[in-house]
């Protein structure tokens, strides 16, 4: 199973593939949720602003911040920071075996991307201000 998965920007989406090609492959479904991201940057250009400007908006994985926490840091998944490069027009570059810690430029939070689920499965989130 491949560490590093990457995929280069000029890539064209993937069609006719099934659900298992397209999550329980080796990536994990990180391609797919890069290719989401790439199609949610046409549809919605100034969510890809925010993206390409450094914030880390809410999408549909863990990752995303909304309003600082009195705990200025959180976990997220893979599959968010793959669809948040997606948005951001970038090539899918993620090792499967390291955290990426990144600030969002609103909120100043610090969100860490780890391949550990129970970093962030069940985070609390009430230490919110």
């Amino acid at each position: 199973m491949p560490q590093h998965i990457q995929r280069s920007i000029d890539s064209p989406l993937r069609t006719g593939l099934t659900r298992a090609q397209l999550w329980e492959a080796g990536d994990k479904g990180l391609i797919k949720c890069w290719e989401v991201g790439r199609q949610r940057a046409a549809r919605f250009p100034d969510l890809a602003h925010r993206c390409v400007a450094g914030e880390l908006p809410v999408l549909g994985w863990k990752g995303g911040v909304s309003r600082s926490l009195k705990k200025n840091e959180k976990y997220g998944s893979l599959k968010y920071l793959a669809q948040w490069q997606g948005l951001r027009g970038e090539d899918l570059d993620i090792d499967l075996s390291a955290e990426r810690s990144l600030t969002c430029s609103r909120t100043g939070m610090v969100v860490t991307f780890t391949p550990d689920r129970t970093k962030y499965f069940n985070q609390v989130a009430e230490a919110e201000v």
